[in-house]
């Protein structure tokens, strides 16, 4: 991505370099790489507005100053945070590259971003979800039943998910092999349920949609190419309004087969390592939801609550 023209071309040429960083060296998406560079850019604005011509002249105060001004231009805590992220990356990117002096972004403070409590299902409720499609015997309700299955059971990301080929199912030992953030890799199991629903898909459903644009995808759309993120929030959605049940996405079945686990007695590590989490810590927030639940039944239940 590069910078806006009015820029000088001395700093376009700088946040092009931090995007190619970004993307090469540091393994960025390219949404990441996008917002990144979008935040420097408005940074390298406020600064030039403030007698600023290039790295060189960013300080703490100038960097202090640009927060202030996305935050009294209402940006959420959690977008200051990243605003902040992005520009503590880019200054010791600088600083390791000679452009500046010193780093100022070190002693930059972050603002927490406020963190609600995931959406979860009852597990009885997320039961219901999974089932729709069985009422669909045609190739897309059996796609469908897949879809729901392995999200659930594998707590996967709908990228994550649409990404799959056919070599990435283990079908000996019921585990998918999944490429996750920065290119990672890891197997994650699944249970029956889901391996009936891949039996189903993989002998009925996958064979009446393919074409020859499905190449080597697991989990196809309607006219044979390569399910798509969209579609698949479609599908959750779609079957959750159909139960009766609130607003629903595959992040929502994400975070429901995370606590069940826990609530399961699964460990936070061991759930950690089946979400593809860099950080424990986020995944510790899921024994908040487990708490919060524990709470909630005891106030219910306990007749001294």
């Amino acid at each position: 991505m590069t910078a806006p023209a009015e820029q000088p071309a001395a700093v376009t040429a700088v946040i092009e370099a931090f995007a190619r960083h970004l993307t090469a060296e540091r393994n960025r998406s390219a949404h990441t790489v996008r917002a990144y560079v979008g935040d420097v850019t408005d940074l390298f604005q406020h600064a030039a507005a403030a007698g600023a011509d290039g790295p060189q002249d960013l300080t703490l105060a100038v960097l202090r100053g640009w927060l202030a001004r996305r935050r009294a231009a209402g940006d959420a805590r959690a977008s200051l945070a990243r605003h902040a992220a992005a520009a503590r990356t880019f200054t010791a990117w600088a600083h390791r590259e000679g452009l500046i002096p010193t780093d100022p972004g070190q002693r930059l403070a972050s603002p927490k971003p406020h963190r609600d409590l995931p959406t979860v299902l009852r597990q009885d409720q997320a039961a219901t979800l999974v089932t729709g499609p069985a009422a669909r015997a045609d190739a897309v309700g059996l796609r469908d039943r897949l879809v729901l299955e392995l999200l659930y059971a594998t707590g996967i990301r709908v990228s994550e998910l649409c990404g799959l080929d056919l070599a990435d199912v283990d079908r000996m030992r019921r585990v998918v092999r999944v490429v996750g953030k920065g290119d990672k890799e890891r197997s994650v199991p699944y249970g029956l349920p889901a391996d009936q629903a891949l039996t189903a898909w993989l002998r009925h459903g996958r064979p009446a949609l393919a074409t020859t644009a499905s190449g080597n995808a697991l989990v196809l759309g309607a006219r044979g190419g390569r399910l798509q993120a969209t579609a698949a929030r479609r599908i959750v959605d779609g079957y959750a309004r159909a139960a009766g049940l609130p607003h629903t996405s595959p992040h929502d079945l994400r975070h429901s087969a995370a606590t069940h686990l826990l609530e399961g007695g699964a460990d936070l590590r061991s759930v950690q390592e089946l979400l593809g989490h860099a950080s424990l810590s986020s995944t510790q927030i899921y024994t908040h939801v487990s708490i919060e639940r524990l709470r909630a039944a005891y106030e219910q239940a306990h007749p001294r609550a």
